[in-house]
């Protein structure tokens, strides 16, 4: 399978949920995002890489990071190689005397890794098809997808359990909407529910 490269253009707190944030990845030669949902830990731990700060003591990655490179090992590229059940896979891939490992990871460490070892992230067009989403024509990066239709004034927001009661054609909606507002954490669960609905999946 042909891998699609991805960069980090966005990390984002969920407005939900204290503990959730976003991040959201960017096709490198393309206008589609994927967004992940990670916890708090797993956010601090990229935002630490990528700002380049210097903690005191070695962050549990930074660790991870210190011992490859201890015994010679370096992390060739990350790969985001599968969605099951809304549940984003993937795997480091080391080399070390010129042979290739494949080291299962969750996707927030895998991209955390990435981030320390400034090497590339990548993932298939399967996934890009089922769980991401495409920018607007637009000259701003960051312009989304607007949405088809709009809740009314002062509507109370959609709950993740009222996802299983939507339409398919409700779900489009709000998943537009959620997009407009770049709100990435309530656009996964109704991706999310969105894939648990969709017959022949595996």
């Amino acid at each position: 399978m042909i891998k699609i490269e991805l960069d980090i253009v966005a990390l984002s707190h969920s407005v939900t949920a204290s503990h959730n944030y976003a991040v959201v990845l960017g096709e490198v030669d393309g206008k589609r995002r994927l967004p992940v949902v990670i916890g708090g830990f797993e956010a601090q731990a990229i935002a630490v890489a990528m700002e380049q700060m210097a903690p005191n003591r070695p962050l549990t990655h930074d660790l991870f990071k210190n011992t490859l490179e201890s015994f010679n090992v370096d992390l060739k590229e990350v790969v985001i190689n599968n969605l099951l059940d809304g549940v984003f896979y993937a795997k480091l891939v080391c080399v070390k005397d010129g042979e290739e490992y494949e080291i299962d990871s969750r996707t927030s460490d895998a991209i955390a890794m990435a981030v320390r070892f400034d090497c590339p992230i990548y993932t298939f067009e399967f996934i890009m098809d089922s769980a991401g989403v495409e920018l607007e024509d637009s000259d701003d990066p960051s312009s989304m997808a607007k949405p088809k239709s709009k809740a009314p004034e002062g509507a109370a927001p959609r709950r993740a359990s009222d996802y299983g009661s939507m339409t398919d054609e409700e779900l489009t909606d709000a998943l537009n909407e959620v997009l407009g507002k770049e709100d990435y954490e309530k656009a996964a669960k109704i991706r999310d529910e969105m894939l648990r609905r969709k017959p022949g999946d595996s």
